[in-house]
């Protein structure tokens, strides 16, 4: 009597699954095109600080005494820092207040996609955004005003670190203050009202010389002013530097701060951010 073996049962190949940086890019592609399927949106993202640029520029334009640049060379810096904080703290406190109202962030909490990638891909968002948004300021601001790109590597280095510090500072503050808003519909007014007011005194619309010096040490406390005198330093000449606060550019206190706001950020995220709304407990 002859026996037959069983046949060998092969367990299935284990399924490496992506990890949580390659599934930030995804997830950042997939914000990209939300981001451009919303026309509106597009139009005023990248059209807001050009056309306050212009609006400031015809109206300010004589030259600033003692500085060596004009009133709106003056305004090309200020409105790109605007630009890169709007497109991070502004731009994520609002969305990320309206998924988590709409619900998106708990369904997301409940997929398998680590939470990582779920910022990461915010932050990809960010980085495009505020790339192409610059990239438009710069462009006008050299046709159109006359200032010069920076000649040296030095200044295109300054300008790197301030970018991706001063970018990465004002999401993270972006994400914290998210969990702030009771609701999607109130997003607008909580992330709005301190924006505006931080535009006011940090060099953003007004003269850093015309700014009482308590105004001054207010904005100093946040990223803005910071970014805004950084790229005063890069795109304007030496001579302006009798136009700041302390009379030179302080890159190495601009380092500094940036810094301490994204250690601080993220401190505050890890702290405050909610994946549900409050009513849901």
């Amino acid at each position: 009597m002859t026996t037959t073996a069983a046949p060998t049962r092969t367990e299935p190949a284990a399924v490496r699954l992506p990890g949580a940086w390659a599934l930030g890019l995804h997830r950042g592609a997939l914000e990209i095109k939300q981001f451009f399927r919303q026309r509106e949106q597009v139009v005023f993202t990248f059209s807001f600080p050009v056309v306050f640029l212009f609006l400031f520029a015809s109206i300010f334009h004589d030259d600033v005494r003692g500085s060596g640049v004009t009133a709106s060379q003056l305004y090309v810096p200020a409105m790109m820092a605007s630009g890169i904080m709007s497109t991070s703290f502004q731009s994520l406190g609002i969305s990320i207040a309206v998924e988590r109202d709409e619900k998106v962030l708990r369904r997301l909490r409940g997929t398998p996609m680590p939470p990582a990638s779920y910022f990461l891909g915010k932050i990809w968002l960010v980085l495009f955004t505020g790339v192409l948004e610059t990239a438009i300021l710069l462009l006008v601001s050299t046709t159109i005003y006359g200032v010069d790109l920076p000649s040296d590597a030095d200044r295109w280095f300054d300008f790197a670190w301030i970018f991706v510090l001063g970018m990465t500072g004002c999401a993270l503050l972006g994400i914290a203050i998210s969990s702030v808003p009771k609701s999607g519909r109130s997003a607008s007014s909580v992330v709005v009202l301190p924006f505006l007011v931080l535009q006011f005194i940090s060099g953003v619309y007004i003269s850093i010389g015309t700014i009482p010096d308590w105004m001054l040490d207010i904005g100093a406390l946040f990223p803005l002013k910071w970014l805004c005198q950084g790229l005063r330093g890069v795109f304007l000449p030496d001579s302006a530097r009798v136009l700041e606060q302390s009379g030179s550019w302080e890159f190495g206190r601009i380092a500094l701060v940036l810094a301490a706001w994204c250690v601080g950020g993220l401190a505050l995220c890890l702290l405050t951010f909610r994946w549900k709304d409050r009513r849901e407990g």
